[in-house]
């Protein structure tokens, strides 16, 4: 039987209006850097999928490195105005890892929803492991480009060379294409575009299936209330993934995880469902 962990990589808070966008094109950016109401201390997520091919991670979750001084650029605004970490070395994803038992080799995949420091930076703890990323996410976020818009390649392992996921038609819904992870097909990768343009986001199929969402929406709430954070790029193409999975928990059961929200765990515990209202979709559409 295939079981899905929950793993608590540490704790970050940032602005409401990153959480739940405010206007329109940049002036949702720049809300995001002057707001003054910060989120509560919200969980760092990453994902354990046990599957009898093999282990599966989705992230990696958060480093205690955070806390070092030049660690993040100190000329970025996101990193002085907008975002604040605890993260202790025991709550980085290899001790937990070895807490359960688990061993690198024993991973089979390791899956990157995107590559903010916040689901990366447990990188160096899966030395040897085939990592998967889009590879629009990973042409984006290289470089100096990169570091402008808030990622941190500079802090990536130098022997990390990920593998670029190659997606293939799919009939799962209102997901039409995706890359298999298992031979049954009952793990997969699907593109789900918006909060970053090569965002993915990870499916375990079963009764009921478990969308691993990543920053898809910062909390189930904001999901079937049709809010979109305030640092997608394109609004538009977030607001149009949040409908199709509004639309797939519409059309099977669905535990949906989002890697931040404070419930994710618990609902994953009571594999509790998301039960969109339509009449909320309909009017975000």
């Amino acid at each position: 039987m295939t079981k899905v962990h929950a793993m608590r990589t540490g704790s970050v808070r940032i602005k409401i209006a990153q959480m739940a966008g405010r206007g329109r094109g940049v002036a949702r950016l720049a809300h995001v850097l002057i707001d003054r109401e910060w989120s509560d201390w919200v969980p760092i997520h990453a994902w354990l999928i046990e599957h009898d091919e093999g282990l599966i991670l989705v992230d990696t979750g958060e480093t205690a490195r955070v806390h070092e001084r030049g660690y993040h650029p100190r000329w970025h605004p996101f990193y002085r105005r907008a975002s604040q970490f605890q993260v202790t070395p025991e709550d980085e994803i290899g001790v937990q890892l070895q807490g359960m038992g688990v061993r690198t080799r024993d991973i089979r995949h390791v899956v990157l929803t995107h590559l903010h420091t916040d689901h990366a930076g447990g990188l160096t703890h899966v030395i040897g492991c085939r990592t998967w990323v889009h590879p629009i996410e990973w042409q984006r976020a290289k470089g100096v480009g990169g570091q402008v818009q808030g990622y941190l390649p500079h802090r990536w392992p130098q022997w990390w060379d990920p593998q670029q996921l190659r997606f293939e038609p799919l009939a799962f819904g209102p997901f039409r294409e995706g890359m298999p992870l298992t031979t049954r097909g009952d793990v997969v990768v699907v593109p789900t575009p918006g909060h970053t343009p090569g965002h993915v986001s990870v499916i375990v199929q079963g009764a009921p299936s478990i969308f691993i969402a990543g920053d898809t929406s910062y909390t189930e709430d904001l999901l079937t209330q049709g809010v979109v954070d305030g640092v997608s790029p394109d609004e538009g193409v977030a607001r149009d993934t949040n409908q199709r999975i509004l639309a797939l928990a519409r059309e099977q059961p669905l535990v949906y995880l989002p890697s931040h929200d404070l419930q994710s765990a618990d609902r994953l515990a009571r594999m509790a469902t998301l039960t969109p209202s339509r009449e909320i979709a309909a009017s975000a559409s």
